[in-house]
Formats: structure tokens, sequence, C-alpha cells
């Protein structure tokens, strides 16, 4: 920095001229003439102490040493320093070695400080004292911090020859502090005093005695008290505190603090009557703390602390704000039940403390393992010891005195446990939130009911079930005089922490993580179902799941917190901190869509969501026996977002400013407004259709730009003007503009593009919404305001005229009080009725429906005959007037993949303008088209339960479209009408003889076979019969065979590569694809008429035929009976054909059998 140095460094004379004008202007009184003595003696004190050091190398004055007011060290030393004008440079540096190898020692500055140290700060009043020290001068007054103080310096001028100076940690001018590490050496000889005349008249007492001292003249005498040693206090008076039995020590105001001189004094017998000194225990109720109302279980046990002392370095600073430091790399020490304001600025890594009377508790909980010191009102702090090291950086920002920290010991209550516990939280959400969304002093300053802080808001519903309310404050006086003591850090429970506050980026990490350490081919495909499916089923089943992670997933569960914003790039949701983003789904309530858009820039917090991470798979597994082989898998994608809804989220509002990303380092920059006067506009309409989300083709004007045109995110709405256009008149909207022809046609189709698409989420059928913009006096609402598309288009959608909505317009719901007659009727969901809907009538291509999504299945090219890739969705349509809902199938291809978010098996979504098709085999399926919107009425559940099939009799299946699509039957076997068995090439399904696939050119990549079976049954319960394919792993139950029987007749069957039997009668007929031995067919024949197959069981099965199928059923025919010699003419309905889903043997099999023969 720059000090008063002399301009020839080496020469005495100079620097004497320097001291004497600096002497003359900093330290003696302004306005007088100059005083030589004042100036001799403060050069005879430098040159004392410099020549001191035994090393000053023949120079009597140290001539690199400059003078420093106190003026210009709080305003030109703006890093922390040190100077040492008694010290040599080894003794530095081994001073400087001290600071250990984590710390930075402070630099070394060759300045000389002189100054009076008084307990004034300027010219205050004595009133104003308030026990702090300072170092005082002609330009000012700057904080002094000493280790131990005698009350006879204050007053006196003195160099100060050891010293190290701290500057504000914002690095404000004027603020910092001094650390005088050496007694100061006085320019003028301090006077001895003689002792009194007479014997001072003195108590002893018996035990200790408390002191009170309200006089501000004697609060810096907690400076000079030092433990251990005796001292006499004189005027002292007996005094009883107010709503106290307590009587006390109380100084007045001509009390003194001498060191007690045994000569000097004469002990007094003195009989003090009444209540004594010393507290009665029974004089007062003991106050009790929150935690020890809690009943005591098992895991919460209340522990008493141990009071102790104890003497350490500080040697890290955890939470300065909050009082929380390291000592000695093995406890932790808690300050904050003391009021330390004081020492706050002065402990750091490398201070040297005295701990008297600190409470110490170990195995506290709630994320500290280390045992904790805390001293309480009792007991004391002492500095025995200044730091070597620079501060660090890391708690660099300002907390106002009165901090969040402070009230949630002195206000809130709160156990040391739960107290480290929230500071391990709020400095969890300081990181994610600061300095980007709120500055450091916003977030952690002082609660009032007026002005509530966000970080206790947070926190808030997480204290009222740990606290409970009602619990008494501190008192000051009690916790310090009463015996036996009680104090809140006596009693604590060890802590089990109750949840905490993950990043963005961490919880998206860890989903994923935890995402793809569950994926296992073989749990997704479980055998045997997976043993017999081909190369392209098993990878396309493989390549789309997803999983459904709960807060109580986590230990311990994590709090959602980030702010709501919406992303231009992506058209969803998102919740941002200063890690990242993270996509969310919101539903205002079930069935409720979130349509609000003031809810951007809110902070959000949840501890109720649904953590959901899709996996998406690109794999080329053989067979079923290579899923335990990663190699197979080409690539992974996940996709993480989050769905819950804003009912069970706490709503916070930000304080202003907020920057626009809390992740981009270059904030987002607004379009300029055009030149000239500007008025705020607006216009309402009522929205009747949105379409999706997608990237679309716009025609740009050829002068537009010369890069070949990209496809851009974008989605339109139509909707009607409500009423014409309104200017910004105070706080509110003026009169609509009148307009020309109010009869005219009002619907509008509005273009979302750009950044515009930010608004997609908010935007939904049957709600009012306010279009604001802001421009020039011309109406920009209007017909041909902004450009459009071409009028063909506008004529299909019966619009009138078309707006692109720019970017820094704003859309904001309307209020019941802009047009109550439209906003007073609940908007519905279209539904388009079930009967057009799997019916043959294309009158209406287009239909809209809400059903619940039974499956999710990712196609890709080539499978199952499609084209290209794409998404199935099979759907149970929801309607009343069904008792077993409909299933169909929805495909979604590109441009609409990926699909939105929240299409989940379980969820509740309303498909509104799908367009319906029919396959070659006449089944109604459903395709996403431009047109289509899509809303999700309902999340997954959190746990799935799985109800049973119901349970019916066989002609129930006979009742159309009544009849449950799934369902369980007791049912026995009449007879086996076919059985088939081979073994197929497991990438193009060819049979394969001898295991091997045939095809030679081109010639299949991998020689893999997997076997398939498949039994056609007639089963019959007593009202109707059914004909049952079983297929693959349930032809061995049908077969009544064990897995190790089941396994040699496959072996078998792999040498022909295939055996199928029909049984047209009495006999077997054989189609073999080589010569198959006689016993084969034997056996089979055998075991397929047998009792061993033709027995009863408990069927659960799917119709084959799919409620989308539009052809009408078979209807009943006549058919001619002979019984005896009576021939009988009836209608037989045709026979029911079902697919097995799982086979079960009857509980009472004899009891089954009796039943269907009687029947």
């Amino acid at each position: 920095m720059a000090g008063c140095r002399p301009g020839a460094p080496g020469s005495e004379q100079a620097w004497l001229e320097v001291a004497q004008a600096f002497i003359q202007e900093t330290l003696c009184p302004p306005g007088k003439e100059p005083d030589v003595q004042l100036t001799q003696l403060v050069i005879d004190c430098v040159k004392t102490t410099w020549l001191s050091q035994g090393t000053s190398q023949g120079l009597t004055l140290p001539l690199s040493y400059s003078f420093v007011s106190v003026k210009d060290l709080r305003t030109h030393q703006r890093l922390p320093c040190c100077s040492h004008l008694s010290w040599s440079s080894t003794v530095y540096q081994a001073w400087a070695q001290e600071a250990g190898p984590r710390g930075v020692p402070l630099p070394r500055e060759r300045l000389l400080l002189l100054g009076t140290l008084t307990d004034l700060s300027g010219n205050l009043e004595q009133e104003c004292r308030n026990g702090s020290l300072y170092i005082r001068d002609n330009t000012g007054a700057l904080d002094c911090e000493l280790i131990d103080l005698d009350l006879s310096w204050l007053g006196h001028l003195f160099l100060f020859p050891n010293w190290s100076y701290l500057p504000s940690p914002m690095k404000s001018p004027g603020e910092g502090h001094v650390e005088l590490w050496d007694t100061p050496v006085p320019v003028f000889p301090l006077t001895i005093s003689p002792g009194p005349l007479t014997p001072i008249p003195v108590v002893y007492p018996e035990m200790a005695s408390r002191l009170l001292s309200q006089v501000p003249a004697q609060l810096v005498w907690h400076r000079a008290l030092c433990p251990g040693r005796a001292y006499v206090l004189t005027e002292l008076r007996v005094s009883k505190l107010p709503g106290h039995r307590y009587r006390v020590w109380m100084t007045s105001t001509s009390s003194q603090l001498l060191p007690l001189k045994p000569e000097c004094v004469q002990e007094l017998e003195l009989e003090l009557a009444g209540v004594p000194l010393e507290a009665d225990p029974q004089s007062l109720p003991r106050p009790s703390s929150p935690q020890d109302k809690k009943h005591p279980g098992p895991d919460c046990l209340v522990r008493d602390s141990i009071l102790l002392s104890y003497t350490g370095m500080v040697t890290d600073t955890l939470n300065q704000p909050a009082g929380l430091y390291e000592l000695d790399r093995k406890l932790e020490l808690c300050l904050a039940y003391q009021q330390f304001r004081g020492l706050r600025r002065v402990v750091r890594p490398g201070v040297r403390l005295e701990l008297l009377d600190v409470h110490l508790l170990q195995s506290v909980g709630g994320g500290t393992r280390r045992p904790i010191l805390a001293p309480c009102l009792r007991g004391a702090v002492l500095l025995r010891g200044f730091s070597h090291q620079v501060p660090e950086t890391q708690f660099s920002h300002q907390v106002p005195q009165a901090s969040l920290y402070e009230q949630l010991v002195w206000e809130h209550q709160l156990g040391l446990p739960i107290y480290l516990w929230a500071t391990k939280a709020l400095e969890d959400l300081a990181c994610k939130l600061c300095p980007h969304v709120l500055r450091y002093h916003q977030f952690l300053k002082y609660s009032s009911p007026g002005d509530p802080s966000l970080g206790l808001q947070i926190l808030a519903p997480i204290l009222e079930v740990l606290i409970p309310p009602g619990c008494p404050g501190r008192n000051t006086h009690s916790e310090i005089l009463e015996e036996p003591h009680h104090c809140p850090l006596q009693k604590y429970t060890q802590l089990q922490t109750p949840c905490f506050f993950p990043t963005l980026a961490f919880l998206k990490e860890e989903a994923k993580h935890r995402a793809w350490a569950s994926f296992d081919p073989k749990t997704l495909l479980p055998l045997p179902e997976a043993s017999h499916l081909p190369s392209w089923q098993l990878n396309q089943r493989l390549a789309w799941s997803w999983q459904c992670l709960l807060p109580s997933a986590f230990r311990p569960a994590p709090v959602l917190l980030g702010i709501l914003v919406p992303s231009s790039r992506k058209g969803c949701l998102q919740l941002r901190d200063q890690s990242g983003s993270l996509s969310c789904l919101l539903l205002a309530q079930p069935l409720q869509p979130l349509t609000d858009p003031r809810l951007i820039g809110c902070l959000v917090r949840t501890d109720r969501f649904q953590l959901v991470i899709e996996r998406n798979v690109r794999s080329s597994f053989p067979s079923w026996k290579e899923l335990s082989t990663t190699d197979f898998i080409q690539k992974k994608q996940a996709r993480v977002y989050v769905q819950f809804l804003l009912a069970d989220a706490l709503i916070l509002s930000v304080p202003r400013p907020v920057l626009h990303s809390a992740t981009s380092s270059t904030p987002r920059t607004e379009p300029s407004p055009p030149e000239g006067p500007h008025i705020e506009q607006s216009r309402l309409f009522l929205l009747s259709h949105k379409e999706a989300l997608i990237k679309r083709n716009f025609s740009v004007p050829p002068s537009a730009s010369s890069e070949m045109p990209q496809p851009t995110l974008s989605f339109h709405v139509l909707g009607s003007w409500l009423g014409g256009t309104q200017r910004k008149e105070g706080t509110g909207w003026g009169p609509p503009e009148p307009k020309e022809d109010e009869n005219s046609d009002q619907k509008v189709l509005l273009l979302f593009l750009g950044s515009s698409v930010r608004w997609f989420e908010f935007l939904h059928p049957g709600h009012v919404y306010r279009l604001v913009a802001s421009g020039p006096p011309t109406l920009m609402f209007e017909e041909g305001g902004s450009s459009c598309v071409s009028q063909h288009p506008l004529e299909l959608a019966g619009c009138a005229s078309c707006l692109t909505v720019q970017d820094e317009w704003t859309v904001e719901l309307a209020s019941s009080q802009d047009i109550p007659e439209v906003l007073g009727i609940r908007p519905t969901l279209p539904e388009s009725s079930l009967t057009d809907l799997l019916s043959g009538n294309f009158a209406d291509s287009l239909v809209s429906f809400s059903a619940e999504i039974v499956s999710h299945l990712w196609m890709k090219p080539g499978s199952s005959g499609t084209v290209r890739r794409c998404v199935k969705l099979t759907v149970a349509l929801e309607t009343a007037d069904y008792k077993f809902p409909p299933h169909l199938d929805v495909y979604i291809e590109d441009p609409h993949l990926p699909p939105p978010l929240g299409l989940l098996p379980g969820a509740r979504v309303h498909f509104h303008q799908l367009e319906k098709r029919v396959s070659r085999s006449h089944n109604v399926y459903c395709c996403f088209r431009s047109s289509t919107c899509v809303q999700v009425l309902h999340f997954p559940p959190d746990t799935t339960v799985s109800a049973p099939l119901p349970h019916i009799y066989l002609t129930e299946l006979l009742q159309g479209d009544k009849a449950p699509f799934r369902a369980t039957a007791s049912c026995h076997v009449v007879s086996v009408f076919s059985l088939h068995l081979l073994w197929v090439c497991a990438h193009c399904t060819s049979i394969c003889p001898q295991g091997r696939c045939p095809r030679q050119s081109p010639a299949c990549p991998t020689q893999t076979s997997v076997s398939q079976a498949s039994i056609r049954l007639l089963v019959e319960d007593g009202t109707a019969e059914a004909v049952v394919t079983c297929r693959n792993h349930q032809v061995a139950a049908v077969l009544g065979l064990c897995p190790s029987e089941w396994t040699s007749l496959l072996e078998i069957v792999r040498g022909p590569g295939k055996v199928a039997l029909q049984f047209t009668g009495p006999g077997a007929q054989l189609e073999s694809s080589a010569e198959v031995d006689e016993p084969l067919t034997l056996f089979l024949w055998t075991l397929c008429t047998s009792f061993s197959v033709l027995r009863p069981m408990v069927l659960s099965f799917e119709l084959e035929r799919k409620p989308s199928k539009i052809i009408p059923l078979e209807a009943p025919r006549l058919q001619r009976f002979q019984c005896g010699e009576s021939p009988f003419l009836t209608r037989v309905n045709p026979k029911i054909r079902l697919s097995c889903l799982s086979i079960q043997e009857p509980e009472h099999p004899n009891a089954l059998g009796a039943l269907v023969s009687s029947c």
C-alpha cells in the first residue's frame, strides 16, 4: 500500500522529515504548534523497538518501514497483512511456517502503526461504549483485538510493534480490524498507581459469586478479566434480578476493577440477611427443552452432555455465519449458543482458544459424526492466540448481524442436533440458489412477519414436525445463574436426518445411476418367457423401460427445490438451480392442468414427487442366453424428469432481481423495442384447440437468409377474440376498443414459435387468456398486423386471421373480473363416443378420448411390419357404459418422437384429435397427427397393486361389448386340436433342423436357435365352449411336464426341427420337416389324449378377438343333435377363441370335475 515513505529510502534525514510530518498530522493535537517533545518521544520509541531485535544491520532507524495512519490503513490496504517491527526475517519465516501446509501465511508489510488505545470510537459519548477496543489517531478510529488487556493502557498513546490487519470480507473501504500480537509499547511512560493510603475493606465470598455490570464504561472489563487471577471490585451492591429470586453483585458508576494485592486490602466481616447470593434450587420451576418433551423410544434416547474445559486450535471453518468450526482436526465447535459476534471476525483457522465449562455432545446425528463442543451462556470462550493465516474466501459473503442462524437458536429454540442439520440444509440451499437467484444476505436475513426469510420458509415444514409449538424461550439470567444448571445443550437426542436438499444435477445423475444399476435384461424378460423369443422381439422388448423413484427410495429422503422456468428449446417446464436443470411435469391437481403463467420464476419446494427415468436401449442380443453379456448393448440413453402435483408443493415468490437462467453463463437479452412512444396493450381470447408441439417447416422470404431453412419447434392454437384491444390504464386495463363489425368472425389462429413456445405448458382448451404486448400506439392484435401463413389453411381452420406471437409478448390467465360470463363455465374435455370410436364409420376420422395407459413399447423398423420407428401405446378406454374397458392401440411416429413426458403405464391421459385408422386385420387403432394434443390427467400410482382378473363363466364372453377382455375361468379340457413343437432361427425365424439355420444367401449373422411351441385346446365349463391357444412355456403346463421333462422333449424335437400334430379324430396325423421316429408320435398322441391333459384347470386368458375389431360377430348357427332315436335342432353359438395367459391347477380338482360332469 502507499504509506508515508521518504523520497530516498537510504537517507535517515529524509526518513526523519517524513516521520515528523506524519507525527504532526496524525498524533499531535490539531490546530496547535508542532510538539517537538512528542515527535522525539515517538522516534525514540520506534528506534528502541527497532534495535531490540538485535539484527538492525548497523541501522539506527528502520528506514525500510513507513508510517501509516488509521485512515490510510482502512482506505488503501485491501489485502490482509502483518507488520513486525521487532522481528527479524528469520523470526518471521519461522512464524510463517506455523501457518501449516494448508494455510497461507499473512504477508509481511513494513508499516509503523501508532495510536491511542481506547474503548471510544471517534468522539462518541460515554453512554455509547459497547466494550469494543479501538486504535485512534487524528484521521479516525480502527477496531482492534488483543489477547490480554491492562485497563491502565486505555487513553494512552502506543507504538504497536507486532500486528496484523484484516480488511472487510466485502472489501468495502472503511471496514476491517487490527489484531495486536504483542504488548504495545507506550510512547509516554505509564505511571504506576501507588495504591490506596488506607487498606480497602473487602469481602471474600465462600463460593463463586455472580457479577453483573450494566455501566457502559465498564463493559470493557470483560477483556481485562482473566480466569485464575484475583481482582478487587469496589463500590459493589447486592441486587435482586427482576422476576427471579437471585441476588447478585452489581457495579455502580464509581466502581473500579483493580488487581488484588493482599497488602492493600482488609477483610471485612459481613452477614447478609435474606436469601443468599447463590441460587435456590427450588426457587423457580425448571424450564424444559423441546427435546425433553419427546417420549424416548428405543431409537430416541435422551442423553446428557458432559461439562468440561478444553484448549485447542481452530483448524477449519465449517460455517462461519452459523458459528461452526473444527478443532484440532478431530472435534467440532459450535459457538451459536453464545452471542459471539465479537469473536466472529477473529476466529479462523490458526486461532487458539480456551474453552471453559463447555458442553461435549457425542453422536448427535443429523449428518454430524464427530463430537461437538458447544458453550452455553454460562461457558466462556477465551482467545489465546491469533491466527497466522490469511482468512479463507469461501465465507466471503456478508451475513447481517441479526441473521437467520441466530433466529433459529434464540427464537425457534432449536436443540444442537436439529441446529446442526438446519445449518447444513441452509448451506446446501445457499449452494443451490446463491448468488444467481438470491444474494446471501437476502437468503440468510432475519425473518420477520412482514418480511419472511426465504430460508426459513423452506425449512418451516420440517421444523414444525421436529419442534413442537409453544416451546419456552431462553432466559439469559436463568441459564447463567440457575442451580442446578439447565440449558438447551444439557440434554439431547440423536437426530435421524429428516431429509436433505440435493442439487438438481445430483438428483439427475443419481437417478440415472440407479436406473442403469437396476437395469437387468433377465429381470425385464424373465424366464421361461424369454427363452422362446426371437432376436428382434427380444431386443424390441428391451428397447424401452422405465423406473419411478419415490422420495422414500432415498436415505434420507430428498426435498425437491428449484426455480420453475419454461424451456424454449425443449418446450417443457424445468426446475433450475445453479447446478443445472431438471425437466418436470406438473398438474395443479388431479384432472386439473397447469394454467397460470405467473408461476414462472417462483421457487417450488415439494417432498412428494415421482422421479421418472425412461431408459432407451439399442441392443442386438442374439437370444436369451446372451442377456448377461453387456457387449450386445450398442447405445444407452436415459430421459430423467420429475412429476408432482402443485397442491403438494410450496410455492414461494423470489425477490427480484432474478437472473434469467441459473445455469447459463450469459444472460438472455431481450429484443430491443422499436423507437418511439410505447404503450402496453392486451386482448382476451378463449382457447378452443391446441396442436402438438413439434418441429414444422415455415416459408421465409427469399431475401431473409441464404441458408437452408430448418424445421422450427412450434405449435398452433385456435381461439376466439373476446372483445377488442385494451390499453393499460394505471394498474388495470381500459375498456376494449370498439369494433367496426361486432358480428364479424372473431376466430383467430395464433402461431407460437421460437422463444414463445415457452407458453405451451400453460395453454389449455376451454380457458381464457390475455395476450399482452408493448409497442407503438397502433393496434397490434388486429388483422394484418403480423405476417402469417397463406389464406388457404385459415379457410380450412375456419379462421379469419392469423397472428404470430412475438418473443417479447407475454400470456396471462384471465381473472374472473375480466369476463365472468365465460370464466364461470367449467371447461370440459371433448370425448368421442365409444360407438363411433370402435366402428367402421369414418365420417370424422379425428377422435378424442380419455384412457389409462396399459403398456408402452418402442418398435424398430422392420419389426411387426413397421416401416419406421414408432411407439405403441396400449390404452384402456375410460367409459361408464362398460364394466370392462376395451383396449386400443395408439401409435406415435416422427416428428412426435420422443413422445411427450408422462406417457407411462398406469397414467391417465386425454388424447385430443387422434387419427382413427383400421388395420388389414380389421382392428381399429389411432395415430398421432400434427393436430393431436395430449394432456396428462393423473400420474401413475405410487404403488402398483395388480387387481385380480374377474372370475367368470365362459358364457359371459358371449355378451359382445360387455364381456371382459381378460378374465379367469374354471374349466375342463375336452380335447386337443393341434400341437406344434419347433426350433426356429433367432434372427430370421426359419425352421432350424439340427438347430442350424438353413438360409445361405445371405447367411444369418448368428446360428442361434430358439424353441417355440403352441397347442390348441377345446375347453368347457358347463355354460359354453372355447378354443384356447397356449404358447411356449404354457404348453408344458398343459401337458403336465416338469421342467426337466419339457427340456428333454424339446431336445428330441431339435433334430427334425419341427413336429406338428393335428387331432382330427380319434387318431393323429403327423407332420414334420424330417423323418420322425414313431415312438415320439405315439408318445405325444397318448399324452394329449390322456387324463393328464384332459383335466380340470383354472385358466387365465384374453380374447383373441380384440375389442377394437370391427368385423361383426359370427351369428349362432343351427345344428342337429341325435339323442337316441330323437333328433334335436338347436342354435349353437360360435366357439369362443381365447389366448392363454396362465394355467393353474384347481384347489379341489375332484369337486371341479364333478361340477363340470353334472352340467
